[in-house]
């Protein structure tokens, strides 16, 4: 389960995440943007708090990103932790670890990247044994 606490600072937002960026992330991070003015310019997700994530967690945020530009917000994700750095190096199939995944997401390539690498990993995730683990 993932908590969020949004700031409006001048012209930017603030978003604080803490907890686990699952499945159960969506509707979360989707609500963030709902109150955005036409005077934000940026949007800073802070996930120093977010010890752990999952494909679906990836993909949900990768989903919030491009929501956010769609709406003209220049986005940055700050504080990337062990665990989902190796989350994305293993959905990218780059893992190791040094593999300084959280500077490469904010290169839309690299995003674009992921976002096809998470589809395909849960199109092929066994249902029957539950969603996908926390890699």
């Amino acid at each position: 389960m993932i908590n969020v606490e949004v700031q409006h600072c001048g012209n930017s937002i603030l978003i604080s995440a803490t907890g686990e960026l699952d499945e159960d992330a969506e509707e979360v991070l989707q609500r963030v943007l709902d109150h955005v003015t036409v005077d934000e310019r940026e949007l800073l997700v802070d996930l120093h708090a977010v010890e752990a994530m999952n494909v679906d967690g990836l993909h949900h945020l990768l989903r919030l990103h491009r929501r956010a530009e769609d709406m003209h917000l220049r986005v940055l994700v700050t504080g990337w932790q062990p665990q989902p750095q190796r989350c994305m190096a293993t959905v990218a199939g780059i893992p190791g670890p040094r593999a300084a995944t959280g500077e490469r997401y904010a290169l839309a390539g690299f995003r674009r990247l992921l976002k096809e690498k998470a589809q395909r990993a849960r199109d092929h995730s066994d249902f029957a044994d539950g969603w996908l683990p926390l890699v």
